[in-house]
C-alpha cells in the first residue's frame, strides 16, 4: 500500500485581490442570462440546420416488382441451401421466403394492389426453385454429378425427383409462403 505524503511547502505568495461574486439571478441558476446582459452571438454553423430526409418513393410498382424478384431469387437460393444441408423441408424457411418477398415489394413498391398478388406468385416460384435447389444439392452429394450439372443439364430428372418426393406438406409450404408474402406486402407498404 502506498502512503500519502503531504505536499511540499510552497513559498508564501502575496495576497491577490479576491474576485467579486457575480450577482445571481432570482431563481439561483448561475448560467441564466443576467438581466440587461447582451446574449453572445451564435457560433458559425450553430444550430446545425437539419437536412430534410428525401421523400420516400411511393407507389413505384416497377421498383417493387424488381425488389420482390431479387428477394425471391435470393430467398429461394437460401431456402434450397437449407433443404440441401438438412435434407428436410422447414416450414419456417418457407415463411421467411414469403416474408422477404412481401417485405421487399411492400417497402419499395408502396400500396399498389398489384404488389401483394405479385409477391404471392413470386414467393410460390421462389419456394419451388428452392425445393429444386435442395433436391439438386442432395442428389449431388449422392451421385457423381455436380450441382450445376444436375440443375442445368438434368433439370427434367430433378423435376421428376421433386414430384416423387412431393407430399401434402410440400404444398402446405407453398400456401404458407404465398399467404405470408401477400399479407407482408400489404402490411409493409408505406
Amino acid at each position: 500500500m502506498s502512503q500519502s505524503a503531504p505536499p511540499p511547502a510552497q513559498p508564501p505568495t502575496e495576497p491577490q485581490a479576491q474576485p467579486q461574486p457575480q450577482p445571481q439571478p432570482v431563481d439561483g441558476n448561475p448560467y441564466a442570462q443576467q438581466p440587461g446582459a447582451v446574449p453572445p452571438p451564435p457560433a458559425p454553423g450553430v444550430p446545425y440546420g437539419a437536412v430534410p430526409a428525401p421523400a420516400p418513393v411511393r407507389n413505384n410498382v416497377g421498383l417493387g416488382l424488381v425488389a420482390a424478384f431479387v428477394a425471391a431469387v435470393v430467398a429461394g437460393g437460401v431456402y434450397g441451401a437449407i433443404i440441401g444441408l438438412t435434407k428436410h423441408e422447414i416450414g419456417w424457411a418457407a415463411v421467411g421466403v414469403g416474408f422477404l418477398v412481401g417485405l421487399a415489394a411492400g417497402r419499395l413498391g408502396g400500396r399498389n394492389p398489384v404488389l401483394p398478388v405479385a409477391s404471392a406468385v413470386l414467393s410460390l416460384g421462389s419456394v419451388y426453385i428452392g425445393q429444386l435447389v435442395g433436391e439438386a444439392v442432395i442428389a449431388a452429394k449422392e451421385t457423381p454429378l455436380s450441382f450445376s450439372e444436375l440443375f442445368f443439364q438434368h433439370f427434367d430428372v430433378l423435376q421428376e425427383a421433386w414430384k416423387a418426393d412431393a407430399d401434402p406438406l410440400t404444398f402446405l409450404f407453398f400456401a404458407i409462403a404465398a399467404y405470408v408474402a401477400f399479407t407482408g406486402a400489404k402490411k409493409a407498404a408505406l
